[in-house]
């Protein structure tokens, strides 16, 4: 670490180098690796960056065995200064990932990211329920988050957007249009050096827009919506960060509809803390809210504090979370099992190969 070490130490400040990644190195490995950050992630290799610029890392060794535990973009790896291999994945601060459609295991969307902004758009794609479960995740794993609606010079109603997100008050607001430099000024307080800003949200929302012009130039693809449905289409194909001049980092990442959510529990009481509040309140512990006498959510729901689309989805969303946590245990059951089962074989191949000698 002493061959540039200015402009090295600079350069991992940029990439989002902060203590809590530096406290996890030994001295040795001080010595004998480099920190890198995974930029982008392909089938068999990793784009990584660090203090010596970019270069690629092949995807091959015990690192990259386990689904969850392998990297993924925007990881900390620390490379033997020699081989260039991968020694060890850092620590994660913050983690996001889904269930994938018909899988029974979770897929890493992401890693350590500072700032979120779930995008939506100003047209028939608009979906609060999609973004309340956006937020689900981002609260689980404990961003700051920004509320962003695009095309906002498609639509001559912005209000109907504005009051449907009034519940999240909590939360910034912004109506930008991506194609119009002004309207975009308030996001660069998310994108500042050193940080890195996930765009979350579905395809054909604008987030490749927003992304080519935050960065000044063409970073990400991008393509109109069908006029009929307002949907978009996927015009991003892979996760990836990119570096904004003078600015943090941003990842683009392909739209995702289906975002099953699995051990998110904290982050779903967390966004739906009202119901929560209204449930505390029911005359029976286990009250389902449905026709239940004394059930204060019901009655909320009658006085028009609460809207039922809100209460459908939290319930929806329970099950879900309960059944994808339930999955994933059984699947880690059944990993370690087999792990145990290849164990006992190779140790009895081992004894009787010594026994036979």
């Amino acid at each position: 670490m002493q061959e540039n070490n200015t402009n090295g130490a600079s350069t991992l400040r940029q990439l989002g180098w902060i203590p809590f990644f530096q406290q996890q190195l030994s001295l040795d490995e001080w010595s004998d690796c480099q920190p890198v950050r995974v930029m982008a992630v392909h089938r068999s290799q990793l784009d990584v960056a660090g203090e010596h610029g970019e270069e690629p890392v092949l995807v091959s060794g015990a690192l990259f065995e386990d689904a969850l535990e392998k990297p993924t973009v925007g990881d900390w790896l620390l490379l033997d200064r020699q081989s260039r291999r991968p020694v060890r994945r850092l620590e994660r601060s913050s983690l996001f990932r889904r269930m994938a459609p018909g899988a029974r295991q979770a897929q890493l969307i992401a890693a350590n990211i500072d700032n979120v902004l779930i995008v939506s758009s100003c047209n028939h794609d608009f979906n609060l329920s999609r973004i309340e479960r956006y937020l689900a995740l981002v609260r689980e794993a404990g961003c700051r988050a920004c509320l962003v609606l695009t095309k906002a010079d498609l639509s001559d109603d912005h209000e109907q957007y504005i009051q449907a997100l009034k519940k999240h008050r909590d939360l910034p607001l912004l109506l930008v249009n991506g194609l119009d430099p002004a309207t975009l000024q308030p996001l660069r307080d998310y994108c500042r050096s050193g940080e890195t800003v996930a765009l979350l949200g579905s395809s054909g929302v604008g987030k490749s827009t927003l992304l080519n012009s935050l960065a000044g130039s063409e970073l990400a693809a991008t393509s109109g919506i069908r006029e009929d449905d307002s949907k978009g289409r996927h015009t991003t194909r892979h996760r990836a960060l990119y570096p904004i001049p003078d600015g943090g980092l941003l990842l683009d990442s392909p739209g995702m509809r289906e975002l099953g959510l699995a051990d998110v529990s904290e982050g779903l009481a967390a966004e739906f803390a009202d119901i929560g509040k209204l449930a505390a309140a029911c005359r029976f512990s286990d009250c389902a809210h449905e026709s239940e006498p004394g059930c204060a959510v019901q009655a909320a729901i009658e006085s028009g504090e609460l809207d039922e689309r809100r209460l459908r989805n939290w319930q929806k969303l329970e099950r879900e979370v309960a059944r994808n946590s339930k999955t994933l245990a059984e699947t880690r059951a059944d990993d370690r099992a087999f792990s145990q089962f290849v164990r006992k074989v190779v140790q009895e191949q081992a004894r009787s190969r010594k026994g036979g000698e």
